[in-house]
C-alpha cells in the first residue's frame, strides 16, 4: 500500500514541476516578444526575434487551453466544447465497454490466447506433486461429512431414489440382457462360463460325500439281490468314469459337440430375449415384482448407510483409506497426463471450447461491468488518475507547441522580409 502511495506523490511532484516549466516558458516567450518588440527599432534582427516569440507565445497558449479543455473549463468560464472528458463521462464508460467487448472479448483473439495456454500441462506437472495431491486428497475428504449431510437434509437422497426407480422401470430387460449376452458371446468368452461349470462337476464327482450319496441313491434303486454282489459300487465307478472321461474330452477339445450345442443354445437364447414377446413379458413381471418387493428398498436404504457410515468414519480417522486412494489417484492422472501427449491435446482442445463459449456468453455483461464501473468513478478522481498517469506527456506538448508556433512564426516573418524585398 505505501509503494503506490509514495509512487503517486513522486509522480504529483512532478507533474507540479513540469507544469511550472511550461508556464515559466510561456511567461518568458511572452516577455521576449514585448522586449524584441521594444527593441526592434535599434536592429532588423529583433524582429526575427520578435516575430519567433509572438508565434511561441500563441503555440503554448493554444496547446495550453487544449490540454485544460479535455479536463475542465479554462478559466472556469463556460466555453463551448470544453471539460471533455467531465461532459462526456457516461458515454465514454459506454464507448469503453463496447470497445472491449468488441475488440478483446472477440472470438477469435479470446481463442487464439487460449490455444497459448497448456492447461493439460499445468493441470499434470500440479497433480504430480504428491504434497499438492495429498492436500487437495484431504480437502476432498474433509468435505464428505458436509456433503452426505447436505444430501440427507436437501432431500435429495429421496430424489435420486425416486430417479432411479423411474429409470429402472423404464429399462427393457429382455433386450438389455441380449445385449449382454450377446457382449459375452463375441469372443467366445461364454465358453469359460462351460469350462467352469464343466471343472465344478468334475470336483463335485471328486467329492467323497458326493461318492457316498449318489452311490446310497444308486442302492435304493437296485433290487436287493444285486446288492449283494455289490453292484452299486460298480455302477458308481462306471458312471464317474464316463462322465469324468466325457467331461476332460469336452474341456480338451475346442470343437466337442457339448461346446457346439453350447454355442446353439446360448445363440437360441440371446434370439428369444430379442424376438420373444413372451420373454419379454415374463422378463418385465420379474423386474417389477423384484422392484415392488420391500427387500430391495431396505438392502438400498442399509447399503447408504452403511456407505455413508463408512465414508464419515474414514474421513474422521489420521489414517483415512479414501484420502489415501484419493492421493495415489491424484498423482496417478498427473503422470498418465504428462506422458500422454494425444489426451493433453484433447483435454485442451475442450478447454479452448469450453473457456472460449463461456466468455462469449458472458462478455456482454463483461462489457456492461466495465461500462458501470467507469460510470460510478467520481470524475474529478478519474481525471486526478489520469493527470498522474499522462500529465507529463501533456505538458511536454506545451513546450513543442512554443517550440513549433515559434519556428512557424520565424518561418512567416522571414517569408514576409523576403516578399517585401521583391517587391
Amino acid at each position: 500500500m505505501g509503494e503506490p502511495l509514495n509512487r503517486d506523490t513522486e509522480r504529483a511532484r512532478s507533474l507540479r514541476r513540469i507544469k511550472l516549466a511550461a508556464t515559466l516558458l510561456l511567461v518568458a516567450t511572452a516577455a521576449l516578444f514585448i522586449l524584441a518588440r521594444h527593441l526592434e527599432p535599434l536592429h532588423w534582427a529583433w524582429g526575427y526575434v520578435a516575430a519567433f516569440a509572438a508565434a511561441a507565445t500563441v503555440g503554448g497558449l493554444a496547446d495550453w487551453y487544449a490540454i485544460v479543455a479535455l479536463f475542465r473549463r479554462p478559466l472556469g468560464l463556460p466555453i463551448p466544447h470544453t471539460a471533455i472528458v467531465p461532459r462526456n463521462h457516461h458515454r465514454i464508460a459506454e464507448n469503453l465497454g463496447e470497445f472491449i467487448e468488441t475488440n478483446f472479448l472477440a472470438p477469435e483473439p479470446v481463442e487464439a490466447r487460449l490455444r497459448d495456454v497448456d492447461f493439460a500441462a499445468l493441470v499434470a506437472e500440479w497433480l504430480s506433486d504428491r504434497e499438492r495431491s495429498a492436500a487437495l486428497a484431504g480437502f476432498m475428504v474433509r468435505l464428505v461429512p458436509q456433503a452426505l449431510a447436505a444430501v440427507e437434509q436437501s432431500g435429495l437422497k429421496g430424489f435420486l431414489g425416486k430417479r432411479a426407480m423411474a429409470e429402472l422401470e423404464r429399462i427393457e430387460l429382455a433386450p438389455l440382457a441380449a445385449g449382454l449376452l450377446s457382449a459375452v458371446t463375441e469372443k467366445g468368452r461364454h465358453q469359460r462360463l462351460l469350462d467352469e461349470l464343466l471343472m465344478a462337476l468334475e470336483r463335485v464327482l471328486s467329492n467323497e460325500e458326493t461318492l457316498a450319496a449318489l452311490r446310497e441313491k444308486i442302492r435304493q434303486e437296485l433290487p436287493a439281490l444285486f446288492n449283494l454282489y455289490r453292484a452299486d459300487a460298480y455302477l458308481l465307478r462306471k458312471i464317474v468314469a464316463s462322465t469324468t472321461a466325457f467331461i476332460k474330452d469336452a474341456r480338451d477339445d475346442a470343437d466337442h459337440p457339448l461346446r457346439q450345442e453350447f454355442d446353439s443354445f446360448v445363440a437360441n437364447f440371446i434370439e428369444r430375449l430379442r424376438t420373444s414377446k413372451d420373454f419379454a413379458r415374463r422378463a418385465e413381471i420379474l423386474k417389477r415384482d423384484l422392484l415392488a418387493r420391500r427387500e430391495i428398498a431396505t438392502m438400498a436404504e442399509g447399503a447408504w448407510e452403511s456407505v455413508r457410515s463408512f465414508l464419515e468414519q474414514d474421513a474422521r480417522a489420521d489414517d483415512s483409506q479414501v484420502r489415501r486412494q484419493l492421493e495415489v489417484m491424484l498423482v496417478d492422472v498427473g503422470s498418465q497426463l504428462a506422458r500422454d501427449p494425444a489426451i493433453r491435446a484433447e483435454i485442451n482442445r475442450g478447454m479452448v471450447r469450453v473457456l472460449a463459449d463461456f466468455v462469449q456468453s458472458q462478455k456482454s455483461g463483461v462489457g456492461r461491468f466495465i461500462a458501470d464501473q467507469v460510470k460510478s468513478w467520481d470524475i474529478d478522481v478519474l481525471i486526478g488518475r489520469i493527470e498522474l498517469t499522462v500529465g507529463r506527456d501533456l505538458q511536454y506538448i506545451r513546450f513543442n507547441g512554443a517550440m513549433i508556433g515559434g519556428l512557424a512564426g520565424l518561418a512567416l516573418h522571414a517569408l514576409e522580409q523576403g516578399l517585401k524585398l521583391h517587391l
